[in-house]
């Protein structure tokens, strides 16, 4: 039998896709993977094919995918020379179909979803998660419902909407709309696969288990990830857990999640050495995509931090908007401010400790920076103008 378990109280609970919190702490409940045996299937084209001993599914249904996963883990070689680091290797998510990693979590939930005879999904989302739960739901022909903030961003809105879901953009508070989603789901039997659904983090191991055989089986030292609602940094902690637990590897690496000084709640009270999350006022950053002042798995994912070694911080916009710019210019990569968190998080680390040479150190880039065009001033960038007359005049001149 498939059950679900809280990492607080220890208690399990029989799977049901439309109660996924303990009914005693009101935590998320996560699934719990069976003691047997795994085998893995690497000459299978689809990471869930690959991994799928490891997840909560007893087949992968192929009309239901959409070419997720398989992400190229990208050497920043440039990066490397130009600041003299260790080996800095960017595990790029925004080549996911919807552009970010954000599919991982939607396939292996939306497979599950059909499996059990669901025929209608949602979603509360700032916007990546809103396109990704959109996308899958077409594809899978069920009525989607996309839950998404007053103060979307044009371009956000317009990447779920393409998708033709029931949209509704919700007015109030982000934080209680996560919760009112999941006792409205329970009534008109909606699955709400929100950010901290157990079968979304189950999909976001499949991130952890290709970077283990991208680097041929070598165990990174750090691995630097944005964090919002927190599932993402439990899904990677999991992977490894997992290939732990079944003899794969022998240590952890060591997770650095990374958030944005005007919304750090998780960060917050990793250094103050707190249990639990406290909820913040919601104040602004550029990195809009984990700019969350309530996250429903922070206090599961600080537990595990804080249980194997890792810890959370937080940088400011300048950091971000900074380590953005290297990343395109040096390495070709255009990521969201959110995901530029991660070099901005290393930048910061390198200050308090010493990198050893020999470090092999990931950031996962979660998606691309075509989703918040927004932020970036035109009047800033190198754009020279000229008349075809002039252009060869043009030219001349700014190469002398």
């Amino acid at each position: 039998m498939e059950y679900l378990e809280c990492i607080f109280c220890k208690k399990t609970y029989p799977l049901d896709l439309f109660n996924t919190l303990c009914p005693d702490c009101r935590e998320p409940l996560l699934f719990h993977l069976h003691e047997k045996k795994k085998n893995l299937s690497l000459n299978k084209p689809n990471p869930l094919e690959k991994f799928l001993d490891f997840l909560p599914l007893s087949k992968v249904q192929q009309s239901l995918l959409l070419g997720e996963g398989n992400t190229p883990l990208m050497r920043l070689n440039r990066l490397i020379k130009k600041y003299e680091l260790p080996s800095i290797f960017a595990k790029n998510e925004s080549s996911n179909p919807t552009s970010s990693f954000k599919d991982r979590g939607t396939s292996v939930a939306v497979q599950k979803a059909v499996s059990s005879g669901i025929d209608k999904i949602g979603t509360v989302s700032t916007g990546n998660m809103a396109s990704s739960t959109a996308a899958y739901g077409a594809k899978a022909g069920l009525r989607t419902f996309i839950l998404v903030k007053e103060d979307v961003s044009y371009e956000k809105l317009v990447s779920a909407a393409v998708y033709n879901p029931v949209l509704i953009k919700v007015q109030g508070d982000y934080g209680d709309l996560f919760y009112k989603s999941l006792s409205l789901g329970k009534k008109y039997s909606i699955y709400f696969m929100n950010s901290i659904d157990p079968f979304r983090v189950e999909g976001y191991k499949t991130i952890g288990f290709e970077i283990f055989f991208q680097l041929k089986k070598q165990i990174p030292q750090y691995i630097f990830t944005p964090v919002s609602s927190g599932g993402n940094i439990i899904g990677l902690m999991k992977a490894f857990l997992d290939l732990k637990h079944q003899g794969f590897i022998q240590q952890l690496p060591t997770f650095i999640g990374v958030q944005a000084e005007g919304c750090a709640p998780i960060a917050n009270a990793f250094a103050l050495k707190k249990r639990k999350v406290q909820r913040i006022k919601q104040k602004e950053t550029v990195a809009q995509a984990i700019s969350n002042p309530n996250p429903p798995g922070g206090n599961i994912a600080l537990k595990m931090i804080c249980n194997n070694g890792g810890m959370i911080i937080d940088v400011s916009d300048k950091e971000i908007l900074l380590a953005q710019k290297i990343l395109a210019e040096l390495e070709g990569i255009f990521c969201l401010p959110a995901s530029a968190t991660t070099l901005a998080g290393f930048f910061k680390l390198s200050k308090r400790i010493k990198f050893d040479s020999k470090d092999r150190i990931i950031l996962i880039i979660t998606g691309s920076g075509l989703k918040g065009i927004k932020n970036f001033d035109c009047s800033k960038m190198n754009i020279q103008n000229s008349t075809l007359l002039k252009l060869d005049e043009t030219i001349s001149s700014i190469l002398t």
